[in-house]
């Protein structure tokens, strides 16, 4: 409970280290710990409320024009907004979720945090509350090509360096998470004393994920700085030295088992996904050598050509005829989806197409992809976790996007126009949508969906590909 006093005709409340300041010409009357104002507005008439935070030492900061503020800030996105180079039909959405992005970029570091909330559930009531206000690797590529295909390349930068600085260190090391300046000590808690979202709890502070071991970060890191290089942003040796030394500690430990992309809260297994994303890395790094770097090129194909041999040997069941969730199951995972979007196998290969048949028809719920298969009472052996979930929206944008690319465009559209109509008022998606309560759950608003939004409008409309991750048609049979 802050202490609140009236200085110079603002109210003023400070609590510990922090303080806000309320300025307004209103008359507020404080009672009974609030303070309240009545007040008239006519039609064209503007009253203002400022309202600033500041370190509670620093005593009463500068006063200013709320209306000059505002035609500021509006002429700063007006500005932002006018250097999309995507002109195509979806243009209203893919700026909306531009925003978005950089709306959860910490300036002063170019990091993006997943969401700006934490422990907003995944299954309402239900325990799945998890803290995303942090940085995640595997969101390193998708958002360089999102921001690279619509003409952001400063943002793009910042990102690159961003990542370069949080992973610098030991390979082994490396984290799937960070904090907006790289801060590695993300301990998850739990603030008891929070009743949590219609109940929901707990209320998690930090994330015990950062522990884990996905193997799947190293490919997304070296598949992003490829693509920087690809797209003309510089490179330098000290980023080149040390996607170097990624590959050396992958090289050692590709073959073991992880928590994969999903961060499972049950055993290590053998994801096919966490592989494919192992095969991304050394597929780019020898690529990187035929471009001119330095590296063991000759090694790197070999290392490439082996861990695709073990996937289609071991993560394709014959009889699902499908890719499943990891070497051995029968179960499908949604993640598979990214197979022919990171140039694995061509789109037309008949064990993907099968893939993407078998995802459609298994893994939907009202229409929409859910992350891995659940069983009868919600639950799903793989993550170790109580309580059901909504439909994933990025795998709902990850099914468009391959229906895209085996060709068939018009169920394409009408899943991603179907996902479009699902965003709320002001344009915004979380991590899920619960078909059971028709509303959208999780944490919000969720960068995990909008970049996949933004990659799924630009290909439908064939924007830029030039800027993709891997060209189309490039991958190997």
């Amino acid at each position: 409970m802050p202490w609140a006093r009236r200085i110079d005709g603002s109210i003023n409340a400070v609590a510990g280290p922090d303080s806000i300041w309320l300025s307004t010409p209103v008359r507020l009357a404080g009672r009974d710990m609030e303070h309240r104002g009545t007040f008239t507005v006519t039609a064209g008439q503007r009253i203002p409320f400022v309202l600033t935070w500041v370190e509670s030492h620093h005593g009463q900061p500068d006063t200013c024009d709320a209306g000059v503020v505002l035609e500021e800030t509006r002429q700063y996105w007006a500005d932002w907004m006018s250097r999309c180079t995507y002109q195509g039909r979806y243009r209203d959405a893919v700026i909306r979720s531009l925003i978005t992005l950089k709306a959860l970029t910490y300036e002063p570091t170019g990091a993006i945090v997943a969401a700006a909330t934490t422990s907003l559930p995944e299954d309402v009531g239900g325990t799945r509350n998890w803290d995303y206000r942090y940085c995640w690797l595997r969101d390193a590529t998708i958002t360089l090509e999102a921001l690279l295909r619509t003409g952001y390349t400063d943002e793009a930068d910042a990102w690159r360096q961003w990542l370069c600085r949080a992973i610098a260190g030991d390979p082994a090391d490396v984290q799937i998470m960070y904090g907006v300046a790289g801060e590695r000590r993300l301990a998850e808690w739990e603030a008891e004393w929070l009743p949590g979202y219609e109940g929901s709890v707990p209320v998690r502070i930090g994330n015990a994920a950062v522990n884990q071991r996905q193997l799947d970060v190293y490919g997304e890191v070296i598949d992003a700085l490829a693509l920087a290089r690809r797209s003309g942003i510089p490179a330098d040796r000290h980023a080149w030295s040390l996607q170097r030394a990624l590959l050396d500690f992958l090289e050692k430990h590709w073959s073991e088992p992880d928590e994969g992309l999903w961060e499972v809260r049950g055993p290590r297994r053998h994801f096919v996904h966490s592989k494919v994303m192992a095969w991304v890395a050394f597929d780019r790094a020898a690529e990187a050598v035929a471009g001119g770097l330095p590296g063991p090129a000759a090694r790197w194909y070999r290392l490439r050509d082996q861990i695709h041999r073990e996937i289609t040997q071991q993560g394709y069941n014959r009889e699902r005829g499908a890719f499943t969730q990891y070497y051995g199951a029968d179960t499908l995972d949604a993640s598979v989806l990214l197979m022919a979007g990171v140039g694995f196998l061509p789109p037309d290969d008949p064990r993907l197409v099968c893939t993407v048949d078998a995802i459609a028809r298994e893994l939907t719920t009202g229409g929409l992809v859910r992350r891995y298969q659940l069983s009868a009472d919600g639950r799903s052996a793989v993550d170790g976790l109580p309580g059901s979930e909504g439909a994933f929206l990025a795998c709902s944008f990850w099914l468009a996007d391959a229906l895209q690319a085996i060709g068939r465009y018009d169920e394409a559209v009408g899943l991603f126009e179907r996902l479009l109509g699902l965003r709320n008022d002001l344009g915004l998606l979380s991590e899920e949508y619960d078909p059971r309560y028709r509303q959208l759950v999780g944490n919000m608003p969720q960068a995990f969906s909008h970049m996949p939004l933004i990659q799924a409008a630009l290909n439908l409309d064939n924007h830029d590909g030039h800027h993709r991750r891997r060209p189309a048609g490039r991958a190997p049979r």
